[in-house]
């Protein structure tokens, strides 16, 4: 029996069709205290999840299909490093890699160890290279790094980096991994072959847009440096689970980082792929990170299911995904150090929960994953608010912005200070309205100018859920404590949809066809085996 039929699935359906899927956030809103009843905060990281369909009953009915689902015993299997990925066999230990030996047990205490040896040969590259005593060919201290990787090797080193852009850093960072050229061509035109040093990231070693870039960069290289082992030695670090193939492309075993196969792609900012933001905010920093993602684990695998923050954001996305019947989903930071939060939330949900086979390979038949996607929010407002406000499909939005910025005196009175100042409430201001008005909808508007807005093509119906979520401030602390929240919550609503969040078949798949695709370019004759249409554009090509 699939969890559609189960008695907890069930006694939802009845409580949406009674009415909770189609009362409106207006009158939810009639109810005393609903704000703070309905709102949960955990150190630096608060959670507003009022602004959702839900009422305390719906909450009671959706905890008890996380416990019908064995939510707690699953929560308790991750964090001790149980195999949890059970078709590539092997447990998900992103959590133990940051906990530095607290709170876990089982295999994720073992391999303590291996994580410490890892982080010392690391801090001691780091302070090289902050330092200025790395140097390369010339004699040249680096001052420039570039990292090659693709998905996760890439997408979270650069969100976080960026993230963190207003804390001073000794070397300036890059990041390549479009396959096209053009970004590796742009780039090196603006560097320094004496003072540049590459990071090839690549969990299997084997993927052909970071080798491909790799090799680039290597002849790039090669236009001022005579000597290979020169080259390699001064001007290369690999990050892998595969030394024996870093080796073999040239990188010496003391420029190798490692990790492991119970990393997944998407989680691996927090071991070795994390050097940039390493490089970046110093070795402190980047455990400063790790220690505010293991606040939040901690409190994953502690706090009761009604108070613990990442399951009660999965279990609300159960509730609007299956019984609301929302498809879609908006990450809306505001604040633009956060640029690239949306798309690296969009890799960790959507090729964790893009599944449609339950663990026993059976085709599911419920809705497993929205579609995500996000911009900063001042910057959406002038783009795709125009559907959330007044589209023909609902959709869930997350609100995401900082409460202080650390890149101004807030006791200074200085025109520049002020400026700052100003514009962080107006961005504050915007995201604390859109929410509201996407919940309310006309009812927002002010009576004074309701007569303004009486037409059709300027009615709001509202009733849009949305989640706020407020930072202290944007530091590696709360960047951790953020990142670790959603993991936790897309694993609970993998839990709930009894789907294995953490492979990736589909995105192996593409990577097979396109070696097979790239030989049928090389050779067009091998194309004929192919579709009329795919045979016809690779012929194009060869022209």
């Amino acid at each position: 029996m699939g969890v559609e039929s189960s008695n907890a699935w069930q006694a939802l359906n009845a409580h949406c069709e009674q009415g909770a899927g189609s009362v409106h956030l207006k009158t939810l809103f009639s109810e005393e205290d609903r704000a703070q009843r309905f709102s949960i905060e955990l150190d630096d990281l608060f959670l507003d999840f009022s602004k959702n369909r839900v009422s305390e009953e719906t909450i009671q009915l959706l905890m008890k299909l996380a416990r019908q689902q064995s939510l707690p015993e699953w929560i308790k299997r991750l964090i001790c490093g149980d195999e949890v990925n059970d078709t590539e066999g092997r447990p998900a230990m992103h959590s133990a890699i940051r906990s530095e030996g607290r709170d876990v047990s089982g295999y994720a205490l073992e391999v303590q160890p291996q994580i410490e040896q890892q982080f010392d040969k690391m801090a001691t590259i780091v302070e090289q290279i902050r330092s200025g005593s790395w140097r390369g060919y010339s004699g040249k201290p680096i001052t420039d790094v570039v990292n090659i990787g693709v998905g996760g090797s890439d997408l979270g080193p650069l969100m976080v980096t960026h993230a963190l852009q207003t804390i001073s850093s000794p070397v300036n960072l890059h990041f390549i991994s479009s396959i096209d050229g053009t970004q590796t061509s742009n780039l090196l035109k603006s560097l320094n072959q004496e003072t540049t040093l590459f990071v090839l990231a690549s969990k299997s070693f084997t993927t052909i847009d970071t080798l491909s870039n790799a090799e680039t960069a290597k002849d790039w290289l090669k236009e001022k440096i005579k000597d290979s082992k020169t080259l390699l030695s001064q001007h290369f670090l690999g990050v892998s689970t595969k030394p024996d193939m870093m080796s073999e492309w040239g990188i010496p075993e003391e420029n190798q980082l490692l990790f492991w196969d119970w990393i997944g792609g998407r989680y691996s900012m927090w071991s070795a792929i994390g050097l940039p933001i390493a490089l970046k905010v110093g070795m402190s920093g980047f455990r400063e990170m790790l220690q505010g993602a293991h606040i939040m684990d901690n409190h994953f695998a502690t706090a009761e299911l009604e108070q613990n923050m990442p399951v009660l954001m999965g279990m609300i996305d159960v509730w609007n995904i299956n019984f609301l019947n929302i498809q879609a989903k908006a990450i809306l930071p505001y604040d633009a150090r956060l640029k690239y939060l949306p798309s690296y939330f969009e890799q960790l949900v959507m090729e964790s929960n893009g599944k449609s086979v339950n663990r026993n390979g059976e085709s599911v038949n419920y809705k497993t994953c929205p579609i995500l996607w996000g911009e900063v929010g001042p910057n959406a407002q002038h783009a795709f608010y125009q559907l959330l406000h007044q589209g023909t499909q609902a959709v869930m939005c997350d609100f995401i912005a900082p409460v202080e910025r650390d890149d101004f005196d807030r006791n200074s009175h200085s025109e520049k200070d002020e400026s700052l100042r100003y514009q962080h409430e107006l961005a504050m201001a915007n995201c604390f309205a859109q929410s509201r008005v996407l919940m309310l909808g006309d009812a927002a508007i002010p009576d004074s100018i309701k007569s303004q807005f009486d037409s059709p093509f300027k009615h709001y119906p509202g009733n849009q859920p949305s989640n706020t979520i407020l930072l202290k401030t944007i530091s590696p602390k709360t960047l951790g404590m953020l990142v670790a929240l959603y993991e936790h919550k897309t694993f609970v609503e993998s839990v709930i949809w009894e789907i294995n969040p953490f492979d990736q078949w589909g995105v192996e798949l593409g990577k097979l066809i396109a070696k097979e695709t790239h030989a049928a370019i090389k050779t067009p004759s091998l194309a004929e085996s192919f579709d009329a249409s795919t045979a016809n554009l690779i012929r194009r090509i060869a022209k």
